[in-house]
């Protein structure tokens, strides 16, 4: 059972690193503190694991055949990998981590399935571009009925404000639903923990990570990349949860981390490219290309030594 500890260790990588796809933006903004913010992801990144997770389990247990030794090999690379980038305060893609990961090791314990990878490249590519579209109309449409509506600009502020929560927690769900296969998936298949085991182990290694090292990544997403007003917070986050949610029910595990910057870039687009800050978008690009090749190279390094 010691080879779980890899498991929760990428959990709690992933909690430190994707949480802030949840609530950075809202948290630079000032429209939630950063400790409310972690509180709910632990509670809705839990309950969306244990719910809706196994799809997604089911995804990266076939792309691979593992064993129990190469198991704790991938959790340990993805791991490393993404606790690397959020040292470098980057958000990267856990869904990169692991799957760079499950191709290390599958060069020791076999082939892949070409199949499903090509299906996980596709979500992959999806999933930025899904959210750049689905904010562009969410900020359009939500923005012109707000307008609209007979109201000061207090009872306004206090609308978005309880907005961003709700649509936080959502996120949350959707991070867990979706990512917790990244976390404790790989442990179904060679039978160390049945599926709702894992969704309760991989939700609160999640949560443990959100809750004790998430904060340098939370303001890097929400400062960084574009300015944000507590209205465009809002629907970046609920952009992101739409779209993660979606390829949750699909089975794909993707990059909240490529949801929430292309939510983002959606509302620069709109706003005017010259606002969009191109050197932290380069940043960021360099690091979810980097990702899935650095747990690739640490799994086919460390395969040799403790599987």
């Amino acid at each position: 059972m010691y080879r779980l500890i890899s498991g929760v260790f990428m959990g709690w990588a992933l909690g430190s690193n994707d949480s802030a796809n949840v609530f950075g933006p809202a948290v630079y903004s000032g429209t939630v503190r950063f400790r409310t913010a972690t509180i709910l992801v632990a509670i809705f990144v839990i309950l969306g694991a244990w719910l809706e997770g196994r799809a997604g389990m089911n995804t990266l247990t076939s792309l691979v055949d593992q064993t129990v030794r190469s198991a704790f090999v991938v959790s340990l690379a993805a791991a490393l990998t993404v606790t690397m980038m959020s040292i470098l305060r980057l958000p990267v893609s856990t869904s990169q981590a692991t799957v760079g990961a499950i191709l290390g090791a599958g060069v020791y314990v076999g082939g892949f399935d070409g199949a499903i990878l090509i299906k996980v490249l596709i979500a992959w590519v999806s999933t930025p571009v899904g959210t750049v579209v689905v904010s562009i109309v969410l900020y359009s449409v939500l923005g012109r009925i707000l307008d609209r509506l007979p109201i000061n600009i207090f009872i306004r502020d206090r609308m978005i404000k309880i907005a961003t929560v709700v649509v936080g927690a959502y996120g949350a769900y959707a991070l867990g639903a979706n990512n917790v296969a990244n976390v404790t998936g790989i442990y179904t298949s060679v039978g160390l923990l049945t599926v709702n085991a894992a969704a309760i182990i991989g939700g609160a290694s999640i949560a443990l990570g959100a809750l004790t090292f998430s904060r340098n990544v939370m303001l890097t997403v929400g400062r960084s990349l574009v300015r944000l007003d507590p209205f465009s917070a809002f629907v970046v986050v609920l952009s992101e949860a739409i779209v993660v949610h979606i390829f949750a029910r699909v089975g794909v595990p993707v990059s909240t981390s490529q949801a929430v910057v292309g939510g983002i870039l959606g509302i620069g687009l709109l706003k005017g490219a010259q606002t969009i800050n191109a050197r932290a978008l380069v940043n960021i690009g360099i690091g979810w290309l980097g990702t899935p090749a650095v747990g690739f190279a640490l799994a086919v390094a460390l395969f040799p030594i403790l599987a």
